[in-house]
C-alpha cells in the first residue's frame, strides 16, 4: 500500500490565477504540484510546491507526474493565437491533459474557463473554450467547471493597461456606444470558487461573477477617476479602435487588444445575469491600489512567451 501524500496539481501556478489557486491550497493545508510550460522560472513557492513540465508531446510522461493526484486544477489556455500556438492547438494539448489524468488515477478536475462559451459561437476563443468543456463533461473524471468573466487582481493585464493608456493618454476612444456590459471578478474570488468546487462532490458548472456591472463607458470612467486622471473620452468606430489598439501594440511589442476579444466584450459575452457569486468589489479593489494599477504595461506575449529571468 502507498505511504505517498495525497497531493493537489495546479496548471501553471506561476501565472494569474493559477498562483491564486495554489496558494489557496497551501493556505488549507493541501500538498501542491504545478505542472509548468516554464520550469525554469523561479518558484514563486518555494519548496512548497513542486515543479513539473507542462508537455503535451509526452503524454505518458504527463501522466507520471499526475499519478497520485486528487484534483487538477486546470488554468491552461491561451488569449490569442501566436506562432504555431493556436486555439485548435490549446484544444487538443487540453485533450491530452484530460486523458493523462484519467490514466493517472485522478479523481476531480477543476477548470477554469470563460462565460458563455458556445459550440456554435463565432469567436474561436468561446467555441475553444466550449469544446474543452465537452471533453471534460466526456472524460468519467469528477469535474468543476469555473467559468469567469473579467478577472481583475495584481497581475491583471486588461484592468492594468487600460489603466496605463489613461495614465499616458490625453484623448481616450471608446469603441461603439460603450454601453455593453461588464461584469468583473476577482482572481481571488476565482481561486476561492475552485478551491471549494474542488472539494466538493458534484460535478457543476459555476458562473465566476462579482456583485458589480458596469457598462465599459462606465468602467474606463471609474478607472480614470480613481487613478486621479482628466481625460477627454471619445467614441470611435471599433474598426478605429482596433487600429489605434495594433498601433500602441507595435509600440509595446505586445497585442493589446485582438478583433475577436472586441466583438466579444461588445457581445456582452464577459457579463451574465445570474445572482454573484464573488464578493469582492473592482470600486474598493481600485481604491486601494489607486497608486499602483496602470504604473507599468503587463505584456501578454512577454508573460508568456519570451525568455525571462
Amino acid at each position: 500500500m502507498s505511504t505517498r501524500p495525497q497531493f493537489d496539481v495546479v496548471t501553471g501556478a506561476f501565472g494569474y490565477t493559477g498562483r491564486y489557486v495554489a496558494a489557496r491550497l497551501l493556505d488549507s493545508g493541501a500538498n501542491v504540484k504545478t505542472l509548468t510550460g516554464h520550469p525554469d522560472r523561479p518558484n514563486l513557492f518555494g519548496d512548497r510546491v513542486a515543479v513539473a513540465p507542462l508537455d503535451f508531446g509526452d503524454p505518458r510522461e504527463l501522466a507520471g507526474h499526475l499519478r497520485g493526484a486528487r484534483t487538477l486544477y486546470n488554468t491552461y489556455w491561451v488569449r490569442f493565437p501566436h506562432g504555431e500556438v493556436t486555439f485548435e492547438r490549446a484544444v487538443a494539448n487540453s485533450e491530452v491533459l484530460i486523458r493523462a489524468a484519467g490514466n493517472a488515477g485522478v479523481r476531480r478536475i477543476v477548470h477554469v474557463s470563460i462565460t458563455n462559451p458556445s459550440l456554435d459561437s463565432p469567436f474561436a476563443y468561446f467555441r475553444g473554450k466550449a469544446r474543452v468543456e465537452e471533453l471534460i463533461r466526456g472524460s468519467g473524471l469528477g469535474f468543476a467547471i469555473v467559468r469567469p468573466t473579467v478577472v481583475f487582481g495584481r497581475e491583471d493585464i486588461l484592468i492594468n493597461n487600460l489603466a496605463y493608456l489613461l495614465r499616458r493618454i490625453p484623448i481616450f476612444g471608446i469603441a461603439g456606444s460603450g454601453s455593453y456590459r461588464v461584469r468583473p471578478v476577482s482572481v481571488e474570488d476565482v481561486a476561492d470558487l475552485c478551491v471549494r468546487s474542488g472539494r466538493a462532490g458534484t460535478d457543476e458548472v459555476i458562473d465566476a461573477v462579482g456583485p458589480e456591472t458596469f457598462t465599459f463607458q462606465e468602467l474606463v470612467r471609474l478607472i480614470a477617476r480613481t487613478i486621479g486622471v482628466r481625460r477627454l473620452f471619445v467614441h470611435v468606430p471599433p474598426a478605429m479602435a482596433l487600429a489605434a489598439a495594433s498601433t500602441i501594440g507595435r509600440m509595446v511589442g505586445d497585442v493589446l487588444v485582438t478583433r475577436e476579444e472586441l466583438d466579444g466584450l461588445m457581445a456582452e459575452l464577459v457579463t451574465t445575469d445570474g445572482p454573484a457569486t464573488g464578493t469582492r468589489r473592482l470600486t474598493e479593489w481600485l481604491a486601494q491600489n489607486a497608486s499602483v494599477v496602470g504604473r507599468r504595461y503587463a505584456s501578454e506575449i512577454g508573460r508568456h512567451y519570451r525568455a525571462r529571468d
